[in-house]
């Protein structure tokens, strides 16, 4: 079940809505955890077993390494077997048939579990703050229960450590009015960015990929589509899953800050995928040495971490190419390229990460040959055709909306208006939003959620 998808936004949410509204303080993680296991089952029942596994084994090394705290060493253990069984599970269902392919064992075929991803860092990074002493041990299974499964956040995140929600599971939440309705702004906006705009400028994408007789200036053309279709639908997705989580009295943390108007590639991963980058920084960079070490070692942190960010994203050589990518780009910037940067005019700066980026793209998007999907964008391709112009052209209009939406201007100009009628245009805009993505989901059969895979 997607957030986008007839099912979820007439039946399942307003029913979960009511029903937990109307529960007791008492009975509403028990009701909550029901209603994630049928959200997670919907599509992957058989799954649900190994969420159960997860659940169970985390919530166990969280007991043990509170109890046995005061032996460093014996704790110490703890952790580390709560992180091999969790790679140990992310391995064999993401990566163990690629690797199978490259070293001729047997090929499982066995499908990706939703979300999989996401909640095995999750579950991993609690046991970590219970050792660190940044958490402290959930000491009711069912309440752990309930962070893992935690619908809005489950499938593609953002990233929601134990620590950041803690308080809200142990002491039970009680949504405020202020909280239902920001977060149904908040969830109507990120549906509006996945339909009205993710969903258009992916079909660009998707017939420019197709094409065969794909020119440069078509390359680059799509690469930008791409861009802007992973942006919308997934900046879209994680706004919709914090609105999901305010209106049930949870806080979630911010995924994206319009990454788009960064001026350098440094910048930008400051605000894309927030969760995943401070995930990786705080259990990965940092115990790696981070900032504190030699200029090599530290170079060599940052290759670890990228390889692995990009690994983290699937189980293919373009994912690896990518992180790499990224890893020698941010090598680059801040051993050379951002002293040259910083001298530069704002605008020089913006093309040059937005230029980058759009390259990042084409790697990220093309699993295979993505190598060939490049050449053609820098010169193993004519320039340009009638057929990429008629693109071009087409989708003008929508590229215009898009590059303004990923800008913080529709906001600023939006919040200069009376707050009389700042209130009457966020509500017509709201119920306009809704029922122009409803019409888009009754009428289009075009509704991926790109993270579903990763």
């Amino acid at each position: 079940m997607v957030f986008s998808s007839m099912t979820f936004l007439f039946a399942y949410l307003p029913v979960t809505l009511v029903l937990y509204y109307l529960c007791p303080l008492w009975l509403r993680n028990p009701m909550l955890l029901v209603a994630n296991l049928i959200f997670y089952g919907w599509g992957e029942p058989k799954y649900i077993v190994i969420m159960f596994a997860s659940i169970l084994i985390d919530y166990v090394h969280g007991a043990l390494i509170d109890k046995y705290r005061a032996n460093d060493k014996l704790a110490r253990r703890f952790v580390a077997s709560s992180v091999v069984f969790n790679l140990a599970l992310l391995f064999f269902f993401k990566y163990w048939d690629f690797f199978a392919r490259q070293f001729g064992l047997p090929v499982l075929g066995i499908p990706l579990p939703l979300g999989i991803s996401f909640y095995t860092f999750q579950t991993m990074s609690y046991s970590i703050d219970v050792y660190r002493g940044e958490a402290e041990r959930q000491n009711s299974l069912l309440k752990f229960g309930v962070f893992v499964t935690l619908f809005p956040q489950l499938i593609a995140g953002p990233i929601v450590r134990y620590k950041e929600i803690a308080h809200e599971l142990t002491e039970g939440v009680r949504p405020r009015i202020s909280d239902i309705s920001a977060g149904a702004q908040l969830f109507t906006v990120g549906l509006c960015k996945k339909v009205l705009l993710a969903n258009n400028i992916g079909k660009l994408w998707e017939t420019l990929q197709a094409s065969e007789g794909l020119t440069a200036g078509g390359a680059w053309l799509g690469a930008v589509a791409f861009a802007f279709q992973i942006y919308f639908d997934f900046s879209g997705y994680s706004d919709m899953a914090c609105g999901l989580g305010r209106m049930l009295g949870f806080h979630f943390p911010k995924n994206f800050n319009y990454p788009y108007i960064a001026c350098s590639v440094t910048d930008f991963w400051r605000r894309w995928h927030m969760t995943l980058g401070s995930w990786f920084r705080e259990y990965v960079y940092i115990p790696l040495g981070g900032n504190r070490v030699p200029a090599l070692r530290q170079y060599c942190n940052i290759f670890i971490v990228w390889a692995l960010t990009g690994f983290w994203h699937g189980a293919d050589w373009n994912f690896l190419a990518w992180g790499l990518y990224f890893g020698v780009v941010l090598v680059l910037e801040k051993k050379v390229l951002g002293r040259w940067l910083r001298q530069m005019p704002r605008a020089v700066q913006h093309l040059y990460t937005l230029v980058l980026i759009v390259v990042s793209m084409a790697i990220f998007a093309t699993p295979g040959e993505f190598w060939v999907y490049l050449s053609k964008m820098f010169g193993a391709a004519p320039l340009w055709s009638e057929t990429t112009g008629y693109y071009l052209c087409s989708y003008l209009p929508t590229l215009v909306i898009l590059a303004l939406a990923a800008t913080p201007l529709p906001r600023k100009l939006f919040g200069r208006l009376p707050d009389s009628m700042r209130s009457v245009c966020t509500s017509v805009l709201l119920v306009l939003g809704l029922a122009a993505s409803t019409a888009f989901l009754v009428s289009d059969s075009y509704n991926p959620f790109l993270y579903f895979r990763f």
